[in-house]
């Protein structure tokens, strides 16, 4: 069923597709998108591309670049951003009362978006339970376990999602504007920082390391120290060899879920978000449409942008086949097996 549709990644500050930009997947030109609370520059890119626009790279020199060709990474979502100082934030630069001069007990207010509160992940618009395929709790599972332990949600509400902390959710975080190289394809963050990122990070504790950082920022008095201050730039990068958007599978050791047979037609949305104010920053989206419903000049027929993605055909189609033989009989097996693939990826 796969073979009827084709992929278009757009992205904006919100929810509202009709004013997001069509994102040029694995090409090293950026977009950028901005609101009054952030501005944000972004590379997408996803090995093996056959979707818009028109005559887009298959792939990106990204994916030739240690350490993506040794992961064997199937996509990255990369950009660096700047919070934006609200306009009613007033500056607090000590904690005294300015009548006697003792030191008072209310904490001066943060001069940024603190790290408990900036999340990364998953939502959607409409229940997917009924959707979701056998043995999509063992995935999961495997998922937090291994990928993100700090991911969090409910998968069966009504409006579903899962979000973890930014700070422990990103492979890499680079504290500073970080490089942009086309050779790279595009941007491009290690994780670490410039000189003052460096002497930041390592002030509060924070691992030099993204393994030692993402196992770090999961304690609760980590978050509470990282701020991602106002009019500071960070760049970051979420990747993974998981995700297969050649044939819409998750790839996991010993468990594959194939995608296309339980999807509903939502579109795999991504959000950097604020828990607090429920802000949002960005949105990145990848939708499905009937190839029947593009231009040739890879623009969306009007139906089918008054519609968004379709979702002709999946009734009948998406239920066909729908035998489990690669699904796990067994869950405890399941996540046994891919406890031992896995710990042989460890450094």
């Amino acid at each position: 069923m796969a073979e009827k549709f084709i992929l278009r990644v757009t992205a904006g500050s919100d929810y509202v597709v009709k004013s997001h930009q069509v994102v040029p997947v694995n090409s090293a030109d950026t977009i950028i998108v901005s609101n009054e609370h952030m501005d944000v520059e972004l590379n997408v890119r996803v090995q093996n591309y056959r979707g818009l626009p028109r005559n887009s790279p298959e792939t990106s020199a990204y994916f030739s670049t240690a350490p993506h060709d040794y992961n064997k990474d199937q996509y990255s979502i990369c950009f660096r951003f700047t919070p934006k100082k609200p306009a009613a934030t007033v500056d607090q630069p000590d904690s005294k009362d300015p009548r006697t001069g003792d030191e008072t007990t209310e904490k001066p207010a943060i001069n940024g978006i603190s790290a408990q509160d900036l999340q990364f992940g998953n939502d959607f618009d409409h229940p997917i339970r009924d959707r979701l395929p056998p043995g999509f709790n063992t995935a999961l599972s495997i998922v937090k376990w291994w990928i993100d332990p700090g991911l969090d949600g409910d998968a069966y509400a009504d409006e579903p999602y899962l979000y973890g902390p930014a700070l422990s959710s990103f492979n890499s975080v680079h504290v500073g504007k970080g490089e942009y190289d086309p050779k790279k394809g595009g941007l491009f963050f290690e994780e670490g920082g410039d000189e003052a990122g460096l002497e930041a990070r390592r002030a509060i504790g924070a691992p030099d390391t993204s393994k030692e950082r993402m196992k770090w920022a999961l304690k609760k008095e980590s978050k509470e120290k990282w701020v991602f201050e106002y009019g500071k730039t960070y760049g970051v990068d979420f990747f993974n060899p998981y995700l297969d958007f050649g044939d819409f599978s998750l790839k996991l050791p010993g468990f594959t879920l194939p995608i296309m047979k339980y999807w509903d037609g939502q579109g795999l949305r991504y959000v950097l978000r604020n828990k607090s104010t429920e802000n949002t920053y960005l949105v990145i989206l990848f939708s499905l449409y009937l190839k029947e419903d593009v231009n040739e000049d890879g623009s969306l027929k009007p139906a089918a942008l008054a519609k968004g993605p379709s979702t002709a055909g999946l009734n009948e189609e998406s239920r066909m086949g729908m035998e489990t033989e690669q699904q796990p009989k067994d869950n405890s097996a399941a996540l046994e097996e891919a406890r031992k693939r896995f710990e042989g990826t460890r450094e």
